[in-house]
């Protein structure tokens, strides 16, 4: 199925509806106009969620569907996502009924030109797909299917939104798989949801200021493009730059979402990747696996986290280059539906930025990630409890504020931020465990205290 232009699909939605009207009586022109709309509308829904997606096509067809209205198009997005997670079922419009029942003991059939009009109608809407996926085409002849054979005595089944098959392997695997692909989804957070969550991160205030930036950018750059004002390009590729443990891929992972929020990404998932998962260890194989890599985060972010590793070094014979070279082709091939964020120490992330002109003319937009301070990796220790349900002995209150601030003040390259401070975390909870179970009957309170004994037990453990 060819890939059809917003024009094209427009134009001849309209020639159809034109056509359909005159294949009513007066009698059934007030039906249609009440129900043609909803019920394309559900045709629709149902055709692209069998697809891959909402993109710019359905909106503009969609706008040929509601014959003018041309209503914003992040409404638009908004509105046909949020209906694509549970399309409306297929149904035959009250009208065609009454256009089979007009049609008895005459010559005329326009029940059957009606369901011709609507494959045509149909495969528009399939074609709006870029490329159309099978699965959409096959479900929009099944509706033509179930059309025809309303009302003729021996109907067809409804059709069902079809699923994706799981893939047959070893151990039951794939029916486990296809039980928890039928498990209803958690909603989808809001744009202000998580913003909220981006804010109430600890520390990285600038960071927050820096994807606020972004975020307003973005937005009032789609607003320009509604109201045909001239937009300055854009690149939304990014590097984060920072020590480990200062949360880069937390931050890549809000930012997916909030890109699907604002309709920039359709999907909105992060792929996260090193260089293991894209370099292989034969010519050509790493095209191949950097390629795989690339389609399963079309829709959403590609986190490519120490991506200075896949520079070459000099006179080495290193696969690394042919990863940045597909990715780099993948980036120009797919705008609209993938951005890239490399990720890394700040001084390597620099060298291997400007070591390559495609790199340095797609990556212009630098986030840095600053090290924890003391406070920050206390707060970081207080919201692990919290969330964990422990508490902290006075003791141990009053010693941890100044032990992460000497950690902080003392740290070397071997600094890990957060994980050092997660590493203690796991740490103390394993040997309050080793304490907790010697008591005969512990308490609520026995199982959510950690203790100054605790800490002293696992500095100890340390040094020896």
């Amino acid at each position: 199925m060819p890939t059809l232009s917003g024009s094209v699909i427009g134009q001849k939605y309209r020639s159809a509806i034109a056509t359909y009207r005159k294949l009513l009586d007066g009698n059934l022109r007030l039906s249609f106009d009440q129900e043609a709309d909803s019920f394309f509308r559900r045709c629709a829904l149902g055709i692209w969620a069998a697809g891959s997606g909402i993109g710019d096509n359905h909106v503009t067809a969609y706008n040929a569907i509601c014959s003018g209205a041309n209503r914003p198009a992040q409404v638009l997005y908004l509105e046909l996502c949020a209906a694509v997670e549970d399309p409306p079922a297929f149904a035959a419009p009250g009208f065609f009924a009454q256009l089979r029942s007009a049609d008895k003991g005459t010559n005329r059939d326009r029940a059957g030109k009606f369901c011709e009009l609507c494959k045509l109608v149909f495969l528009l809407f399939a074609a709006a797909d870029d490329p159309a996926s099978q699965r959409a085409v096959d479900y929009a002849m099944d509706c033509v299917s179930y059309l025809r054979s309303s009302g003729t005595g021996d109907p067809a089944q409804p059709p069902r939104q079809p699923k994706e098959p799981a893939p047959a392997t070893q151990g039951g695997e794939g029916a486990e798989k296809a039980q928890q692909e039928e498990q209803p989804k958690e909603p989808e957070k809001t744009l202000e949801e998580l913003m909220e969550e981006l804010n109430s991160l600890c520390g990285l205030e600038k960071v927050k200021k820096d994807v606020q930036s972004l975020v307003n950018l973005v937005k009032i750059r789609r607003l320009r493009e509604e109201q045909g004002l001239p937009i300055a390009s854009m690149s939304l590729h990014l590097v984060f730059m920072g020590n480990p443990g200062t949360g880069k891929t937390t931050v890549a992972r809000l930012l997916a979402g909030i890109y699907k929020a604002i309709g920039v990404l359709p999907k909105g998932q992060l792929v996260e990747v090193d260089r293991s998962g894209l370099v292989a260890g034969y010519v050509g194989q790493t095209a191949i696996q950097t390629q795989k890599v690339v389609q399963s985060a079309l829709g959403g972010i590609l986190f490519i986290d120490e991506a200075y590793t896949l520079a070459s070094q000099p006179g080495s014979n290193d696969f690394g280059q042919e990863a940045i070279d597909t990715i780099l082709k993948a980036m120009e091939d797919h705008r609209k539906e993938l951005v890239v964020i490399v990720a890394g120490y700040n001084e390597l992330m620099n060298k291997f930025i400007h070591s390559n002109p495609g790199l340095e003319s797609r990556f212009n937009k630098y986030i840095y990630f600053d090290d924890y301070q003391g406070s920050e990796l206390y707060a970081i220790f207080q919201s692990m409890c919290k969330k964990n349900g422990y508490t902290m002995d006075e003791a141990l209150q009053e010693k941890l504020p100044g032990f992460f601030n000497d950690l902080y003040e003392n740290r070397d390259d071997n600094f890990g931020n957060a994980r050092d401070v997660r590493n203690l975390f796991e740490d103390l909870v394993s040997v309050q465990s080793d304490r907790v179970a010697q008591m005969e009957n512990p308490s609520r309170e026995d199982l959510m205290a950690l203790t100054m004994s605790d800490f002293e037990q696992v500095e100890s453990r340390e040094d020896s």
